[in-house]
């Protein structure tokens, strides 16, 4: 392949780019100084251009039309793929694009390489692993970067965290790295109706949930096995239980966390707050907040906004991120950055979309 072009930018091809991740991934790589997007997929809108599946980029990409197989995009001469595709799907594409072409630099959006072995992805995505041996190879690298940067800095696959394991490893990595996680962590988030994908689908599409609030998997979600091995590499006792509730909210962008972390016994509340301020001070992509995080100071962007107020050996922690930003297209943008030895914030200082 290319690798880095005369003109200084680095070809990037997304699979599965008809969806909400793969348009906001286009959206971030408009304005990227070293990447250009040249591939995209979408196996319903092959022939069709991206304005045409996505009006509200129209102006960006008007050259660039979807193809199918991954031999189409290969045929694109990507430097990297950005894999914006369901589970099992996501890994049967990965193979065959690493089969034709070993040293391709990926990053999947789907859980299909998040997690250790083919027993724990059976148990929580309800399917068998196309390719097993891809849990165990070692090659794939857990993308949050504010634990694992030295890892990914120069990797050539990665497996981008989820959206709700995100905000909740931010939320909790200080303690845990302190191991001052004494009990059961109690996890509730509420997100919007975009991490439902833009397939409409009964309980998930909009206007079911525009007006209402409930639960959903509760104490079953599948990200919780992805925090818990973040968690346990960080110091995390590997006996702790870890309890969620998620639940749909009446909006469409972002996650709001709120952890309920029993402390050890005589916990000092003002060394809980100085974990947070000395592990995040130089996190570009986190920012310590006083009473609470708001979703919309966050809406569009790769920011997770951190609070934690501590009282009577508790400490409750809320964070908020986009779940299309620094839950999912956003981090996969900061993970593409660091695999091609870049600033990690490059293309992503952006504020919010509202005060």
């Amino acid at each position: 392949m290319n690798d880095l072009l005369g003109s200084g930018r680095y070809r990037i091809g997304i699979a599965g780019a008809s969806g909400y991740g793969g348009a906001e991934a286009l959206r971030w790589l408009v304005a990227h100084p070293h990447f250009e997007v040249c591939g995209v997929t979408s196996r319903a809108n092959v022939g069709r251009s991206v304005a045409e599946v996505h009006p509200h980029l129209a102006g960006f990409y008007e050259d660039l039309t979807f193809v199918s197989d991954p031999e189409d995009l290969l045929g694109t001469q990507p430097d990297a793929v950005i894999l914006a595709l369901p589970h099992r799907f996501a890994a049967a594409y990965a193979h065959a694009l690493r089969t034709v072409y070993p040293e391709l630099r990926l990053v999947d959006l789907s859980g299909d390489h998040r997690l250790g072995s083919a027993a724990t992805y059976r148990a929580h995505y309800d399917a068998d692993h196309p390719y097993p041996d891809q849990l165990t190879s070692g090659d794939w690298v857990y993308g949050l970067t504010e634990q694992n940067r030295d890892r990914l800095a120069g990797a050539r696959v990665v497996a981008n965290p989820g959206c709700f394991a995100t905000g909740a490893i931010l939320g909790a990595l200080p303690l845990a790295r302190r191991a001052m996680i004494v009990g059961p962590v109690r996890h509730v988030a509420i997100t919007g109706s975009s991490g439902s994908g833009a397939e409409a689908k009964p309980g998930t599409h909009h206007p079911e949930r525009v007006e209402d609030v409930k639960a959903y998997k509760v104490l079953a979600h599948q990200h919780v096995p992805e925090v818990l091995r973040s968690l346990r590499e960080a110091g995390l006792d590997r006996e702790k239980s870890w309890w969620m509730v998620p639940q749909s909210g009446p909006f469409a962008r972002g996650i709001f966390t709120t952890l309920f972390i029993d402390l050890p016994a005589g916990a000092d509340a003002d060394f809980v707050r100085d974990a947070f301020e000395q592990d995040y001070a130089s996190e570009p992509f986190v920012r310590l907040r006083e009473g609470t995080p708001r979703l919309t100071n966050v809406t569009g962007t790769n920011f997770c906004d951190v609070a934690v107020t501590v009282a009577e050996g508790v400490a409750v922690v809320t964070t908020a991120i986009d779940n299309l930003g620094k839950g999912m297209a956003g981090q996969a943008i900061q993970n593409l950055n660091l695999l091609f030895e870049l600033p990690e914030t490059t293309g992503l200082l952006v504020p919010g979309t509202r005060p």
